[in-house]
């Protein structure tokens, strides 16, 4: 009985392979394809980007920078010391999100 599954198991996965292979190998050149999609979609691809995510993200990490300044002040104003880290990690990657569309786009070659 087991071997019946067995091989009733390995029938199924070599009739799927047999029926899938095909599909597999119907363009040879997937390069060229992701290469004319990414040409065709290169300018949409950018305005997005450009138009929506960054700004997102900005927000995002604008108002993080600032509830966690705020959040540093009243431990600094409860404990006496001024822990300068996570505001100026956000502060840094605000910087970075908001100049990143300048060289962004030199680096991927758009």
């Amino acid at each position: 009985m087991r071997k019946k599954k067995i091989f009733a198991t390995l029938g199924i996965i070599a009739i799927l392979t047999l029926i899938l292979v095909p599909t597999t190998f119907a363009n040879p050149d997937v390069s060229g394809a992701i290469e004319s999609t990414w040409n065709a979609t290169q300018s949409q691809i950018r305005s997005v980007v450009d138009r929506v995510i960054f700004p997102i993200l900005s927000v995002i990490l604008a108002i993080a920078f600032f509830v966690k300044l705020g959040m540093a002040y009243f431990d600094y104003r409860k404990h006496g010391q001024f822990e300068w880290t996570a505001p100026a990690i956000l502060f840094a990657c605000l910087i970075f999100v908001l100049t990143a569309p300048n060289f962004l786009w030199g680096i991927i070659g758009m």
